[in-house]
């Protein structure tokens, strides 16, 4: 976000950080939903639903909650 001379953000710039976390967070259900993959590259008897890239996609949901917060707090 660019600011000039002590002059909020636009809005037209934290339009794409509030995109991030809910993004995240929908790829992290449908990776963690997608039967097919979890027959292909799990291993073992019982695969978790939990797999690697769910993980990761909620690790990113995680940090890419910052502009949320500041918005929430700003309400």
């Amino acid at each position: 976000m660019t600011t000039t001379a002590g002059n909020p953000p636009r809005e037209d710039t934290r339009w794409p950080a509030l995109a991030a976390s809910p993004t995240f967070a929908l790829m992290a259900l449908v990776s963690a939903l997608d039967v097919s993959q979890m027959s292909i590259c799990g291993t073992g008897a019982n695969p978790s639903p939990l797999g690697s890239m769910t993980v990761m996609y909620l690790l990113m949901t995680l940090f890419h909650l910052a502009p949320w917060l500041k918005l929430a707090r700003r309400h």
